[in-house]
């Protein structure tokens, strides 16, 4: 079941982030620091009130604690461009960060989330969703690819270390 995230899913939610982070961080020790994450519990909580921020989350009921259990997730942000001299006015659906639990990968939970996401984007009347993948995350790059997204620009970067 996907749905909105609850306070209730903070905990699994911050379970994810720690996994995400680590793949950045094997990617790019230079830029991401081990064993943390991007938000913290205050500020999860913060965002489930920000509507331009929805958090959407892939839950399996768990009868044990009678919780559910947070297996994948997806950060959105909602920006518009407005009055603009350059750039016609459109609302986009920007997927901050998606993540599937290591364990219950090969289970098309990151393609329910995504298609979830694009319905989602659809509804509230969004012309594009973007995203950023970071260069060598290629199970990544190939999963949005698969998912009909293609490349809309590219970030260069020389490291002057």
């Amino acid at each position: 079941m996907i749905r909105k995230a609850t306070k209730n899913d903070i905990k699994g939610i911050i379970k994810l982030l720690h996994q995400v982070n680590m793949v950045h961080h094997v990617k790019r020790p230079d830029l991401f620091k081990p064993y943390t994450t991007k938000y913290n519990e205050q500020e999860l909580e913060a965002m489930l009130n920000d509507s331009s921020k929805p958090i959407f989350v892939y839950v399996e009921a768990n009868g044990e604690e009678g919780a559910d259990l947070v297996l994948g997730h997806a950060f959105c942000q909602i920006t518009e461009v407005k009055e603009n001299q350059l750039l016609y006015g459109i609302k986009t659906l920007y997927i901050d960060d998606i993540c599937v639990d290591e364990a219950a990968r090969g289970k098309h939970i990151g393609k329910a989330l995504y298609e979830y996401v694009h319905d989602y984007a659809q509804a509230i009347g969004c012309y594009n969703i973007t995203l950023n993948v970071w260069d060598g995350n290629d199970p990544a790059l190939c999963f949005y690819k698969n998912m009909g997204m293609q490349v809309q620009k590219t970030t260069m970067e020389t490291i002057l270390k």
